[in-house]
């Protein structure tokens, strides 16, 4: 197939450099945006009287029937073809003659692909986003749920003080509202369109750039056109935001393994979301946390790999920047797929509040409301602290919990214990004063789930 930049050229280009040039296997994706970016950009070309109106509409016309074929699978892309974009131009070309080739006037493959990417990216994004929403939304549910579950809270994965179920996966909901807030600040740095800004330095002809930015959706056209064909910042910033996303799905699905083991059995997997292993019978393996888990380190591959691709071009454009499309393409795919998965594998895991209490009371994570009740009658904390050390040692040696070990027992260690101090450190009682704001009383983490939820409208 003759190329179309060939008249430089005497030879035909090697058939292993040729498939090793090509990007149409991955860059096909953006048929959709390509084809629409040329739509704006013929309709700006009959506009400023670069081409005829006639003609403008004749090349939006075809373009349209080509996306409707395309979208129908009546038109097949041609995988030997060097990109999508010259698919696009050459079926063009073939079904309305040389007028197809008028649609590249004041223009180049640099600024062309740099709007595709843009679009096709401010639309995944919106994608990515939506299944936030509702991943926060199902924390929401399973928060309001465990609401009033006492599970024990850990530091350094220790036992530590009782919070509520509903009120440790709300911490999540945090998580992900700031990563809506993540895409949606990338998204307005990268809302500029670079069409127009051709291979580099602009064009001689009387374009119009405003109005193909505002016809594509874009706030404006990028400033510097040297600018416009180099950036892939906004790839970067994407990919930085995704691998915060998948940071936050590791940790919680670091959670969710560990809480689902025989160890914890805080929760139990739906069966869907589980699998066996090959000889053990008894198995019930959480693959599919694991597999997020994993994944996340290959989309920080792609972020990584992307900054070291971008780290020592000169500008303008490189074909080196032909490898930003497959690591992001990557990234989108497997955040996707990973919410995908991981938001009804929460809503459809059970909840099992007696094994978290169980949890609860062998910790003796109530140990400092026991040091706070001798403190608010009267004792120093550090002399409380102290008792309260003592007593811990007490019950572990005599196989006890705090909770039901003797009131002759505490007095041997201070005449200020009476039989009020049950009711005191009880693990419900214990949660409920957790009144500061944001804190784990079950009607804090109501106003939270409110908050949140309001805040996804």
């Amino acid at each position: 197939m003759t190329k179309m930049w060939a008249g430089r050229f005497e030879s035909e280009l090697d058939t292993l450099a040729d498939d090793f040039n090509s990007s149409i296997s991955f860059d096909s994706r953006m048929y959709r945006q390509d084809i629409t970016g040329s739509i704006a950009h013929a309709a700006m070309l009959g506009k400023q009287g670069i081409i005829t109106p006639k003609e403008s509409e004749a090349i939006i016309s075809e373009l349209g029937n080509i996306l409707s074929d395309l979208d129908s699978g009546k038109l097949k892309i041609d995988l030997s073809c060097e990109d999508i974009h010259m698919f696009v131009e050459q079926v063009l070309t073939e079904r309305i003659g040389d007028l197809g080739k008028k649609l590249h006037t004041a223009r180049s493959r640099n600024d062309q692909v740099a709007v595709d990417i843009r679009m096709y990216l401010r639309d995944e994004t919106a994608i990515i986003a939506d299944l936030i929403k509702k991943l926060i939304s199902a924390i929401c549910d399973k928060a309001e749920e465990g609401c009033e579950m006492i599970m024990p809270g850990y530091t350094h994965l220790q036992r530590a003080q009782p919070i509520t179920f509903g009120h440790h996966v709300m911490a999540y909901a945090m998580m992900f509202s700031r990563d809506l807030g993540r895409l949606s600040d990338a998204l307005k740095r990268m809302n500029l369109s670079p069409l127009g800004s051709c291979a580099l330095a602009g064009t001689t002809y009387d374009t119009d750039r405003f109005h193909t930015a505002q016809a594509l959706g874009f706030d404006g056209p990028c400033l510097n056109s040297i600018d416009g064909v180099s950036d892939r910042d906004f790839c970067l910033e994407l990919m930085s935001a995704f691998s915060v996303i998948m940071m936050h799905l590791s940790r919680f699905c670091e959670e969710i393994i560990l809480w689902s083991s025989w160890e914890f059995k805080f929760i139990e997997l739906d069966d869907a979301y589980t699998t066996g292993s090959s000889i053990m019978p008894q198995k019930k393996n959480p693959d599919m946390a694991e597999l997020i888990r994993g994944k996340t380190g290959r989309v920080y591959g792609d972020l990584f790999a992307l900054l070291t691709v971008l780290k020592g071009l000169p500008l303008a454009y490189n074909k080196d920047m032909q490898e930003d499309k497959e690591a992001i393409f990557d990234s989108i795919d497997n955040v996707k797929m990973c919410l995908e998965v991981f938001t009804p594998m929460l809503s459809t895991a059970k909840l099992l509040p007696d094994n978290m209490m169980a949890a609860v009371q062998k910790g003796f994570i109530n140990a400092t409301d026991l040091a706070d009740y001798l403190v608010k009658k009267g004792l120093p904390f550090r002399s409380a602290y102290k008792i309260t050390g003592q007593i811990v040692a007490r019950c572990i040696a005599d196989s006890k919990v705090l909770d039901n070990l003797e009131l002759s027992v505490y007095k041997s260690y201070s005449e200020l214990f009476e039989e009020d101090l049950y009711s005191f450190i009880d693990p419900m009682v214990c949660v409920k004063k957790r009144i500061s704001f944001g804190g784990t009383s079950p009607d804090n983490v109501r106003m939270q789930i409110e908050k949140t939820r309001e805040a996804l409208k």
